[in-house]
């Protein structure tokens, strides 16, 4: 039986960001992981300017059932297996199937974006330069 969801409500908190999965990125848990009992993980990831082409982009993929990405600010550049680059600015979103393989080119300076994950807990793949 599955457990019952939780009501989660996140204010934004300019002190909530926190070092994560990448180097280059803020993230805001926005409690979902906790409150679905890891069925899906919510949060807003806030890139860390200036860009630095060489560490974003490295080739990755994630074990995942789920993951769409929405920009709430500025633009982001990748590039995705059999899509090419491709450019999402502010408004767009996108669905990254599962294992897709992937990299981030380019971001803007206040590029922040909504990630929305199922499982909660994943694991990232990184692929060796050719």
């Amino acid at each position: 039986m599955k457990k019952k969801q939780r009501f989660n409500v996140s204010h934004p908190k300019e002190k909530a960001f926190r070092k994560g999965l990448r180097s280059y990125a803020q993230y805001r848990d926005l409690g979902m992981a906790k409150a679905t009992h890891g069925m899906v993980q919510a949060h807003v990831i806030r890139l860390i300017p200036p860009c630095d082409p060489k560490e974003v982009s490295q080739r990755h993929y994630h074990e995942v059932d789920l993951q769409l990405i929405y920009v709430l600010k500025g633009w982001i550049r990748s590039e995705f297996e059999g899509q090419g680059e491709v450019l999402m600015k502010q408004g767009a979103c996108w669905l990254q199937p599962p294992k897709i393989k992937h990299a981030v080119l380019d971001y803007s300076d206040d590029c922040e974006l909504l990630e929305i994950v199922l499982p909660a807990r994943f694991d990232t793949i990184t692929l060796k330069a050719k």
